[in-house]
């Protein structure tokens, strides 16, 4: 290039005043737009950056089909004892939390109308008694007619019955248990005036307690009588209770397409009537299936899969399920033992992802330098 003369003339100095300008910004632009594709090509070497996970290897181990649901503890045995006759409270022998058999005397009422009814009826039952007795002497030398006889003797049988229901109403008057076990709650106090026919007690049977569970119908198959239950209550968390199905309803109720599912546990100790308990029915066991934690599943797609690692990178594999044990879900094909599943990190991968797993060396990558630009030679 020429070097610019500037002369004296007045025109050719207005000429180098607007040239001079528009060459720096040319040599600018030029060094700018050298930089940036340097760059963009060093960013496309280094490829995108890899996303940090946590994963867990596919293994083996004992696993269970079971069925989980929820219910409360009811007691097997509950009865409300009532009073069969009305008069005042003499006694009260019984206390809440205290174990009682059946036909123990709990409570004591007045029973001296009872009483004398019965000897009236008992004082009636002897007469007629006695006047039988004659006329059936005088009917065997036939000076009482058989009419008379049996008239007599149709008024005894009225008179007995009458001397055994006072004797009965007479009975009432002691007020007993009708099952074994626990006053739940005592409702009357001594000198209470009671009312036939109303409570007085609540008995509950705390030896065995059930859990009903409604299941559906498709699991009519699989739960028998006799499976093993283990129990989880909100009260007493991290102990296990464990009890049996003891029976299951014949059918299905049509509204809700469940079944009734009845299991027993031993009582008397801790486990009390009205607690939340966690049910587990397991049905069937394998010792040795091969399993992944169930966190590694992935939940947007409609197929099962996992993302397994190999070579720093995720591959999608669909995997085919069998029993679901808690934390583990048991892998029927698609994934072998050894290898990587992710548990953590999942939502923002994809398939083919590059990947750092945590608590393993990162795999350092060349890193490109970008050529520095030279300036043109003019």
């Amino acid at each position: 290039m020429r070097p610019l003369t500037i002369s004296r003339g007045r025109g050719t100095v207005r000429a180098a005043a607007v040239l001079l300008p528009c060459l720096l910004a040319l040599g600018a632009c030029k060094g700018g737009n050298g930089e940036a594709e340097a760059k963009a090509k060093a960013d496309e070497k280094k490829g995108p950056e890899a996303v940090p996970v946590e994963v867990a290897q596919a293994s083996r181990r004992a696993i269970a089909a079971s069925y989980t649901g929820t219910a409360p503890l009811e007691a097997r045995a509950e009865s409300q004892v009532i009073a069969k006759t009305s008069g005042v409270a003499l006694s009260v022998l019984a206390e809440e939390g205290q174990q009682v058999r059946a036909g123990q005397t709990l409570v004591r009422l007045d029973a001296a109308r009872s009483a004398l009814q019965a000897a009236q009826t008992a004082a009636q039952m002897r007469k007629l008694e006695s006047n039988f007795a004659r006329s059936r002497q005088l009917a065997e030398q036939k000076l009482v007619s058989a009419n008379d006889n049996d008239q007599i003797r149709y008024d005894l049988e009225n008179a007995r019955a009458a001397n055994r229901l006072a004797n009965l109403e007479l009975s009432y008057a002691n007020v007993t248990a009708p099952i074994s076990g626990v006053i739940a709650q005592r409702m009357i106090k001594p000198g209470n005036f009671v009312q036939i026919n109303t409570p007085i007690f609540r008995i509950v049977d705390t030896s065995r307690l059930e859990a009903v569970l409604n299941v559906p119908e498709r699991e009519l198959a699989t739960l028998k009588p006799g499976l093993p239950v283990q129990l989880h209550v909100d009260a007493m968390p991290g102990k296990t209770f464990t009890g049996t199905v003891d029976r299951i309803a014949p059918v299905v109720d049509s509204g809700s397409g469940t079944f009734r599912v009845i299991s027993t546990f031993e009582g008397g100790g801790v486990l009390q009537p009205g607690m939340f308990g966690r049910l587990q029915i397991d049905y069937d066991n394998r010792a040795d299936a091969l399993v992944v934690p169930r966190v590694a599943l992935l939940e947007d797609e409609g197929d099962p899969a996992v993302f397994v690692v190999r070579a720093n990178k995720v591959a999608r594999v669909p995997v085919k399920l069998g029993y679901m044990d808690g934390g583990w879900a048991e892998i029927r094909s698609g994934v072998k033992l050894g290898e990587q599943v992710v548990i953590a990190g999942k939502t923002a991968l994809r398939d083919g992802s590059a990947v750092q797993v945590l608590g393993q060396p990162e795999v350092k990558k060349p890193v490109a330098t970008a050529a520095k630009s030279t300036p043109n030679k003019q």
